[in-house]
């Protein structure tokens, strides 16, 4: 079967076509052919990951399932022994079709030219069917695995960390995180894990960690050396397998303890990333887009928003007591006890016991989101029309991508535009222009990390080549206002911006990507929605910052603490794709030119 579009050519077999996505690996909770969202499909077991870490266990990649992240846990034993670029295209070729015929489908040689021969490349040979060799003895002191081998990370410079109270934008309170790499101004006022984790903002007594992927150990360096016995609990999703390597990862930690969210919902996930943290001076609240793992504090594009320090309540205070306009607090407490987790209890009595009404003194007002029908709510209760508001294109920033449908009407265009382009009252308007910011093949091969940083970009080759309608939305990932274009997002976002991108009618950061298993479908003749996955965001509004309109702040670095502008993570206007731009696909090969590092990519 073969599929043609301005974006690419894929030539598949007809046993592919039958399934979107390959089946879960076992203890994966993804819905096969859905919800291929960054984090929740590297957890799944890909076609071309598979063979990797089952045939040849003692590669490197048993060290790797820690993480928790397959298609890291391919690319980092792809690297030991990468495919360096030939330019002899007869071993390219060569190559290339093997892998094909290891996976069961083929590409055509036309592919080569739809990519203006800068397809991306791999990292290493197909793995041979050989009996496995005795185990690798355990590298001491190792650092967490890397997409791209033992031997890629390097130490940040002294100065990476903060040693004294950042200059930070205290309007929105919205962070990139830092990327190793970058010009030092490109960091000024970004946030590394460490640094949300020092002394700088307040001395911890205990906290959480919402999240989907863990690297234990790593994760308890990055506390300062003074709370690094501090009680920290693991809220996550893992089940089976996965649960137990997560159990033995926390084995050396006695002070790190594990709750597993109820995913009652077939196939659904624990996407949420976010902190609790509970100081001597009050408590906090994190959330951002990043695992807990080296790789995504790295060289990644990721975003957070950052709470004040709330302070607490006075002794008696009703229970009414420090609730935000936005009703904040509530929001938080509520989705707290939907896990209906005993181990989260405490922290409920905490968090009632602290007064969140900070954000309705200053303009720090948000709102929590994780099912698409909120948002249409809050938009409804918490926004106006204003002129020519079907003008206002809406722009959807992601890392991963699902099954659609086989047209727009399916789902983007239909109940996902109307939850987003509904402003005020207003039922009678035209639908507005959708932008959709993906990397293209160009995109990630150029990158810091090289071919590796699609590994986090896990959009398959059975989805795509089922709706290359959708292809004609895309965008390239260009941050040069950031000093991010080579980092490539794990970042999600959503916005509503003027015609001319110079004003936001409202932004979203959130771990939802473009998935109906993230932001849920209509259901039982649209009286339900069905959200199989734990998601969680931040909504920024205008009239929560009495504003009508938030202005784009066209340079964010170095930030500067009194700027009115919001820091958009990437460059508006998006940049459309070329005739010769094609969306990454991690699950077919690229080895027409090498990537920053000299490697292709042969998935294997």
């Amino acid at each position: 079967m073969s599929q043609d579009s301005q974006h690419g050519k894929w030539s598949i077999s007809s046993s592919d076509d039958d399934d979107e996505d390959p089946l879960p690996s076992s203890g994966s909770s993804s819905k096969p052919g859905q919800a291929a969202d960054s984090n929740h499909s590297s957890k799944r077991e890909p076609v071309a990951a598979a063979a990797v870490v089952k045939s040849e266990p003692n590669n490197g990649a048993a060290s790797l399932l820690a993480i928790g992240s397959e298609a890291r846990q391919a690319a980092h034993a792809s690297q030991l022994n990468p495919v360096k670029y030939e330019s002899s295209p007869s071993m390219a070729g060569k190559r290339k079709k093997e892998a094909l015929e290891d996976l069961g489908w083929a590409l055509s040689d036309s592919d080569d030219d739809g990519a203006g021969g800068e397809k991306g490349k791999s990292l290493r040979d197909l793995p041979k069917r050989s009996p496995p060799s005795p185990k690798a003895k355990k590298v001491k002191e190792e650092r967490p695995p890397s997409p791209h081998g033992r031997v890629y990370y390097i130490d940040e410079p002294q100065d990476f960390f903060e040693a004294s109270v950042p200059h930070l934008n205290d309007t929105y309170r919205f962070y990139l995180n830092k990327v190793t790499g970058l010009d030092k101004k490109f960091n000024t006022g970004a946030l590394h894990i460490r640094d949300i984790l020092s002394p700088l903002f307040g001395t911890l007594k205990e906290s959480v960690q919402f999240n989907y992927c863990f690297d234990i150990a790593w994760m308890v360096q990055q506390y300062p050396p003074e709370f690094r016995d501090r009680p920290v609990l693991i809220v996550h999703g893992d089940k089976r397998e996965a649960k137990a390597r997560l159990v033995q990862q926390a084995q050396p930690f006695p002070h790190v303890q594990l709750c597993q969210a109820k995913l009652d919902i077939a196939f659904g996930t624990h996407h949420t990333k976010m902190m609790l943290l509970w100081y001597e001076e009050g408590f906090r609240v994190i959330i951002n887009t990043s695992n807990l793992i080296r790789a995504d504090w790295y060289q990644k594009t990721q975003g957070m928003w950052m709470s004040p320090l709330f302070p607490r309540l006075p002794k008696g205070s009703p229970a009414s007591s420090g609730e935000s306009p936005t009703f904040f607090k509530k929001d938080l407490l509520e989705y707290l006890a939907s896990y209906r987790a005993p181990e989260l209890t405490d922290w409920i009595q905490r968090i009632r016991e602290h007064d969140l009404s900070e954000t309705r003194l200053t303009p720090d007002s948000h709102t929590f989101t994780w099912i698409h029908m909120q948002v249409h709510t809050v938009h409804t209760d918490h926004t106006q029309p204003f002129p020519d508001e079907e003008s206002w294109p809406v722009i959807g920033q992601f890392s991963s991508i699902g099954s659609m449908g086989l047209d727009k009407t399916k789902w983007l265009a239909g109940e996902f535009q109307r939850t987003l382009t509904t402003l005020g009252k207003s039922s009678l308007r035209s639908d507005p222009t959708i932008h959709l910011v993906y990397p293209s093949v160009e995109d990630v091969r150029t990158s810091l990390e090289g071919y590796p940083a699609g590994g986090s970009l896990p959009y398959s080759i059975q989805t795509a080549q089922k709706q290359l309608w959708l292809h004609s939305y895309f965008h390239r990932w260009k941050a040069d206002t950031t000093g991010r274009s080579h980092a490539m997002p794990h970042i999600k976002t959503y916005m509503r911006t003027s015609p001319d991108f110079t004003q936001l009618a409202w932004f979203l950061i959130t771990s939802a990507n473009l998935s109906k298993a993230a932001w849920g479908a209509l259901e039982k003749n649209n009286t339900q929605v069905m959200v199989r996955s734990y998601e969680l965001g931040v909504l920024y509004l205008p009239s929560a910052f009495n504003m009508k309109t938030f202005p784009v702040q066209r340079n964010p670095f170095p930030v500067s603490s009194s700027s009115s502008g919001f820091p958009v993570p990437f460059d508006l206007p998006p940049t459309h794709y070329s005739t010769k731009d094609q969306p990454w696909i991690w699950n077919i090969p690229y080895s027409q030119a090498p990537d920053t590092h000299g490697n292709i990519w042969v998935p294997s």
